[in-house]
């Protein structure tokens, strides 16, 4: 089971750093942007430390105090979840 979730969460974890590296692109030349909803749902699902993660390596959205405090919580409840589904599973 820990191995199922680590996986599932890996991918949403990749997924959201991407998003977040593609959406700072964007900004940088103007073009078509990922929805704030978007990048929020793949955060919430599983992908918080991609999330938060790419948000510091691409310095983007750092400004905004719920991207900042939002992804930072998530990132350790998806860190955490992985901790208690590896000890009791």
């Amino acid at each position: 089971m820990f191995l199922i979730i680590l996986i599932y969460m890996a991918i949403l974890t990749m997924m959201a750093f991407v998003m977040m590296k593609i959406d700072k692109h964007q900004a940088q030349h103007r073009g078509q942007r990922i929805p704030e909803k978007n990048l929020w749902t793949v955060a919430i699902f599983g992908g918080g430390i991609g999330a938060y993660l790419g948000m510091m390596i691409f310095r983007h959205k750092t400004k905004h105090t719920n991207f900042r405090i939002g992804f930072l919580v998530l990132a350790l409840l998806d860190g955490a979840l992985l901790i208690w589904s590896y000890q009791n599973f």
